[in-house]
C-alpha cells in the first residue's frame, strides 16, 4: 500500500484547525462585543447618576402639610432649600390632593422656573408614584418639584452641589459573567394582572404585571415577574433580591430593565436576562428617595453574584 505523503496530512491537519477556529470566531466575537456593550452601558449609569439633576444630586424629600408650606433657603420657611437660593422662593398650598404654587410676599425671584419658562401662579400637576410629568421648579442649581406617594405629597430636592454628587466616588460592580445572561421563555398574562408594590417608606402603588419570564441557571427553572412602568416606553421592570443583599449587594433589592418579548407583551416569546445589568436602586445612594420593594415572588433564594455591589459599605 501507497503511504500517503506527510505533506497531505499537514493540509488536512491546517483545514480541520482552520474550520474549527471558523467555528469558535463568532462566538469569541459575540462575547467580545457583548463585553464592549456592558462596559459602556455601565459608564452610561454611572453618567446618568452624576447628572446635575440625577438621582445623586437628591438633597431633600420634604413632606406638605395641608395649607401654606412656604419654601426657599431662608430660616422662616416651612421647608429650607439649600444654602445659596433664594431666601423665599413660593408657597405650595395642599388643598385636598392638589398642590397649588403660589408667589412669596414680594413675588417670584428672578430666575425662577417652571419647566424652563417663567414662575406664574397655579396648580402643579402630579401623577400617583410616577414623577416624569410633574413640573421641574429651576432656580440655580436647584431642581425641585412636587412627588405624590400613597395619599401624602412632598418637595423632592435636587442640588447641583448636593455632598452626595461632589463627593460620588464610583460605582463596583462583580466582573462581567456571560452565564449571567439568560434567554428566558416569556408567559403572557391575558389579561395582565395587578401587583401592589410596597415602598421603603411604607407607602404602596399598583403596577401593571404583564406576564412572567421563567429562565434555567446553574440547572434550575426561575420565575420572574416584571411591571410595566410606562405602556409608553418599551421597557419591562424587573425588582428582585437575592441572597448577595445579605453580603455584597444593596439590602433592600436590585432592578433590572430589559426591552419587549420577541413577541410583544401578549404573545409567548423569548426574553433576553442579562443580569449582569443588575442595578441599585437610587435608596442605595441617598436617604430621601422613595424605592419600590420586591414582590414575593421575585426573592429569589439563590445567589447572583453579577451586577451591581454595594455603594455604601
Amino acid at each position: 500500500m501507497r503511504r500517503q505523503a506527510p505533506t497531505s496530512w499537514i493540509r488536512k491537519a491546517a483545514l480541520v484547525l482552520a474550520f474549527t477556529c471558523a467555528l469558535a470566531f463568532p462566538s469569541a466575537a459575540q462575547d467580545k462585543s457583548w463585553q464592549i456593550d456592558l462596559a459602556a452601558w455601565r459608564a452610561q449609569h454611572a453618567r446618568e447618576l452624576q447628572k446635575p439633576d440625577g438621582w445623586l444630586a437628591l438633597a431633600g424629600l420634604e413632606w406638605l402639610d395641608p395649607g401654606d408650606n412656604p419654601f426657599g433657603s431662608g430660616r422662616d420657611n416651612k421647608i429650607h432649600l439649600p444654602a445659596g437660593g433664594p431666601d423665599h422662593l413660593g408657597i405650595l398650598r395642599l388643598t385636598g390632593t392638589t398642590v397649588t404654587l403660589g408667589p412669596p410676599p414680594g413675588g417670584f425671584p428672578q430666575g425662577f422656573l417652571i419647566d424652563g419658562k417663567p414662575a406664574q401662579p397655579g396648580d402643579l400637576h402630579t401623577d400617583p408614584d410616577h414623577d416624569k410629568n410633574n413640573p421641574r421648579m429651576t432656580v440655580g442649581g436647584l431642581n425641585v418639584y412636587v412627588v405624590h406617594r400613597g395619599n401624602r405629597f412632598a418637595l423632592r430636592i435636587k442640588d447641583a452641589k448636593s455632598p452626595t454628587l461632589t463627593g460620588f466616588h464610583g460605582l463596583k460592580w462583580y466582573p462581567p459573567n456571560a452565564a449571567y445572561r439568560v434567554t428566558a421563555h416569556w408567559m403572557p398574562y391575558v389579561p395582565p394582572k395587578s401587583a401592589t408594590l410596597v415602598t421603603l417608606i411604607g407607602t404602596s402603588y399598583s403596577q401593571p404585571v404583564p406576564g412572567a419570564a421563567e429562565f434555567t441557571l446553574h440547572g434550575q427553572k426561575y420565575r420572574l415577574e416584571p411591571v410595566l412602568e410606562d405602556p409608553a416606553v418599551a421597557k419591562l421592570f424587573f425588582i428582585l433580591r437575592d441572597t448577595t443583599s445579605s453580603t455584597t449587594t444593596y439590602g433592600a433589592c436590585r432592578f433590572l430593565y430589559t426591552g419587549l418579548p420577541s413577541n410583544g407583551l401578549d404573545k409567548a416569546g423569548e426574553l433576553v436576562l442579562d443580569l449582569n445589568r443588575l442595578e441599585n436602586p437610587p435608596c442605595a445612594y441617598t436617604a430621601f428617595a422613595t424605592c419600590p420593594l420586591p414582590p414575593p415572588q421575585n426573592r429569589l433564594k439563590i445567589p447572583l453574584p453579577v451586577g451591581e455591589l454595594r455603594y455604601h459599605q
